[in-house]
């Protein structure tokens, strides 16, 4: 059992039980008469050759609320995105695959790019980008939920605790973030969070000052989770960063929006598991040295349009504070590990803060060095008044790729 306490400035809703997922499914299902649900499931195609994804495809063919599940499916050529038609065909609900680089959406991204409204680089968030494009064009749901595709502990009662506030009569949410425990075979895992985002969102309060917007970030217990859900108009409104940024960046925009009553985070899980991403000693460029660069980057952005204005000897301050609250973090989750009977590595961890140390000044001179660097994807409400049919082409795009994947099996089965 969860606690039960409400703290920071956005509403937690606690596991307090272990509540049937038959009772949770049947509320939804009445609810979603109203309020249809869409599922995004941003992937790559190698996940589909993994353990995680053939699991959580049997999980959700046991869903029967959804009215869709939008797939983008990238790093996948013509033979490969044919086998994803075929790996997700046992999926119960209306499904579709957006092949991001098939050469009908690449077409439609040539129109955008022309009028530099296309993503700037590939990734998981051009993908969700694309899928929030389906999901608007194709009109089905009112409310979409996403996560990620790499769970190893995947269960239906994740999407349906995921969902549940934004489709209650009674609850008045636009978006919702899920959080979770990250314990998995003994260890404490969540290592970004822990050692990295925390940390350096209390540094940014103690350097810059208890800014209203520091405050809203480090209410999330778990701000860096893929789990999220939002209606129709703030997915419409809201712009994403196309890098490691992308869910700091949503969190932002959210926050720009809306008001924190219209937010909420949600326990979705006890346990929770996914592909970890390594270190890499250092690399920038890779692991989690290039996820903590954008990450920092991404709240240095967000910092300056608040008027704060930062330069090298606010960043070398903002490193000090950070790595006596990250060796504090250290030591209090040893403490935590201990009563629990988990493994902990000290030495392990505090060489994690280090490659997290460098990241937050390779961060800060990488945005000094170019302020005006915007890594945003447009709203798709921009992209419809530069091109009104856009998002009715784009529909017509992936039903065609879903109708010759169709024939193409049938000719196969022959």
């Amino acid at each position: 059992m969860a606690d039960f306490h409400q703290n920071g400035l956005i509403t937690t809703l606690h596991r307090l039980g272990a509540r049937p997922i038959a009772a949770l499914e049947a509320e939804l299902r009445s609810f979603g008469k109203r309020r249809p649900m869409s599922l995004i499931l941003p992937c790559l195609y190698s996940e589909l050759e993994g353990d995680a994804l053939p699991a959580i495809v049997e999980q959700l063919s046991q869903v029967d609320y959804l009215a869709e599940i939008i797939i983008g499916l990238d790093a996948a050529n013509a033979e490969q995105f044919a086998h994803a038609h075929q790996f997700f065909k046992n999926l119960g609900q209306p499904h579709r695959l957006l092949w991001n680089d098939g050469p009908r959406l690449l077409k439609l991204y040539d129109q955008l790019d022309a009028e530099g409204l296309a993503p700037e680089r590939p990734g998981k968030g051009a993908n969700v980008w694309n899928c929030m494009g389906y999901f608007l064009a194709s009109g089905t749901g009112r409310v979409m939920a996403m996560h990620d595709c790499d769970i190893k502990t995947y269960d239906r009662d994740l999407l349906a605790r995921l969902f549940y506030p934004m489709v209650h009569p009674n609850f008045t949410f636009r978006f919702t973030k899920g959080y979770y425990a990250r314990v998995a075979n003994g260890h404490i895992n969540g290592r970004v969070v822990r050692l990295f985002m925390t940390p350096l969102l209390r540094a940014l309060r103690t350097v810059v000052g208890d800014m209203e917007y520091l405050k809203y970030m480090d209410s999330f217990r778990y701000p860096l989770s893929g789990e999220c859900a939002m209606s129709a108009s703030v997915a419409e409104s809201i712009r994403i960063p196309s890098d490691w940024g992308l869910e700091v960046g949503i969190l932002a925009e959210v926050h720009r929006n809306y008001t924190p009553n219209a937010i909420c985070q949600v326990d979705i899980a006890d346990y929770y598991d996914h592909k970890h991403q390594p270190v890499s000693d250092h690399e920038a460029e890779s692991g989690l040295a290039k996820m903590s660069n954008d990450i920092a980057k991404a709240l240095y952005r967000k910092l300056a349009t608040y008027g704060v204005v930062l330069n090298p000897e606010t960043i070398r301050t903002i490193k000090a504070v950070y790595l006596r609250n990250a060796l504090d973090s250290v030591e209090r989750f040893y403490f935590d590990a201990q009563i629990n009977g988990l493994e902990y590595d000290r030495h392990k961890e505090e060489k994690t803060v280090e490659v997290f140390v460098e990241a937050i000044i390779n961060a800060g001179e990488q945005y000094l060095a170019n302020p005006m660097e915007v890594p945003f994807m447009p709203t798709w409400n921009r992209v419809r008044a530069a091109f009104p049919d856009f998002l009715a082409d784009f529909h017509a795009a992936v039903e065609a790729d879903h109708a010759d994947a169709q024939a193409r099996a049938g000719a196969g089965s022959v």
